[in-house]
């Protein structure tokens, strides 16, 4: 991976502020994927929200991103892009994610990787599923009450995502 691309890994680095909504109103798993495609779609203007739901959707086919403690991290590869994107939301209410364990996701940090960013692509995701394991981070999070405050959490108080984490 390039210098460039591990430099993108802290989620202050990844994430803008409007890429960021708290209290989000989703019916279902697909609606949320459906809500944070549209926001990853502004990282770039080449992407399309169709092109970025499609990726969500097809890496949600291969196994749930949803991780215990009802956070979820979709994300999906795109050939058109040389950079890692996120976004983040969190719903006014769970949704169903189709986790063998049936619990539902009220957080979801959603990730666009680049097509050829291989096997440290990987590696970045294990290292910020690290983070949103942290029980006292996860709550700090729910405890938001504003987007502009979830965005301070995400880039104040998460470290950097690289591989000496």
């Amino acid at each position: 991976m390039d210098e460039q691309l591990q430099a993108d890994l802290s989620l202050g680095s990844i994430i803008e502020p409007s890429r960021v909504l708290c209290n989000v109103e989703a019916r279902s798993k697909k609606h949320s994927l459906d809500i944070l495609s549209e926001l990853l779609a502004t990282s770039d203007p080449e992407l399309s929200q169709g092109e970025v739901f499609d990726s969500l959707v097809h890496r949600e086919k291969v196994g749930s991103t949803a991780l215990d403690g009802g956070i979820a991290i979709p994300h999906g590869c795109i050939d058109s892009i040389d950079r890692v994107y996120g976004a983040f939301l969190k719903l006014s209410e769970p949704v169903d994610y189709d986790t063998a364990e049936g619990e539902p996701v009220d957080l979801l940090c959603g990730l666009l990787l680049p097509t050829d960013g291989g096997e440290e692509c990987g590696q970045r995701l294990q290292e910020a599923a690290k983070l949103f394991r942290e029980p006292g981070f996860l709550q700090q999070l729910r405890s938001s009450t504003s987007s502009s405050g979830l965005f301070e959490l995400l880039t104040q108080t998460s470290p950097v995502l690289s591989a000496s984490a």
